[in-house]
């Protein structure tokens, strides 16, 4: 088996959960079960927020025009049907069913076409960042599948790869937290010291820093945010000692 993890970055006004999530930095989706057939899309999806987040995500669920996870730029006609199964003051539990049409294309559906049934997906949305996590049988092409997603995206999102790998070098690893960080984000967090990200006062804020390495604030940050992450869950567990080096096993 095989672990594919990259991030969609979608550009303002290309996709309405991830306008609604900009507005309301702290709240997150994750998916809790997702499943598609040639035809057919359903999931079930997990808000953390605020109140007022969750009724803005709850609100974008419900009313837009078309399904959030259509690639589509405009209404691809396509049914799709959303029921609120839990909510309470910090979390939101929607159910999703997605009936598509030709004109529709995903991401589900692509890893469908081109690595076959059986695809297990795990995302994350935090912001404009749209995490996914594939495991699949290794067989089908991954390039043609990047490159039909590349193509459905067009100007509407940038793409970046995370990680690939067996998944027996990740077990335990999920969409935000794969069994190491990328490149990327030993990268950004490396720039981050380097340039006083993290003394106090701080010598740089995040937007500095994000000018300095040519990408967007929110990818920077997404990438701090994970490497951090990343860092202290290995920290806590046991894996590094408090002066950084690691502990024998």
């Amino acid at each position: 088996m095989r672990e594919l993890v990259f991030a969609l970055e979608y550009e303002p006004g290309c996709n309405e959960v991830a306008d609604t999530l900009v507005d309301h930095p702290d709240a997150r989706v994750r998916s809790l079960s997702l499943h598609v057939t040639a035809e057919r899309l359903w999931r079930v999806d997990h808000a953390t927020g605020t109140p007022a987040a969750l009724d803005a995500i709850e609100d974008t669920f419900l009313t837009s025009d078309y399904y959030a996870d259509c690639l589509a730029t405009e209404d691809c006609g396509a049914t799709q049907t959303t029921r609120v199964l839990d909510r309470t003051d910090d979390t939101l539990v929607l159910y999703s069913d997605w009936v598509r049409t030709p004109t529709c294309a995903s991401v589900p559906h692509i890893a469908r076409d081109h690595l076959g049934d059986g695809v297990l997906f795990e995302t994350r949305h935090e912001g404009r960042h749209y995490t996914w996590r594939l495991i699949h049988s290794g067989e089908g092409s991954v390039t043609a599948f990047f490159d039909d997603l590349e193509t459905a995206i067009g100007e509407c999102a940038t793409m970046e790869l995370l990680r690939t790998a067996d998944t027996t070098a990740s077990a335990g690893g999920d969409a935000g937290m794969p069994g190491s960080m990328s490149s990327e984000q030993e990268a950004a967090l490396r720039a981050a010291v380097e340039h006083g990200y993290y003394e106090s006062p701080r010598d740089v804020d995040v937007g500095e820093l994000a000018e300095h390495l040519d990408v967007p604030r929110s990818t920077l940050t997404y990438r701090l945010r994970r490497a951090e992450e990343y860092l202290t869950k290995r920290h806590v567990a046991g894996e590094w000692t408090t002066e950084g080096s690691p502990v024998s096993l």
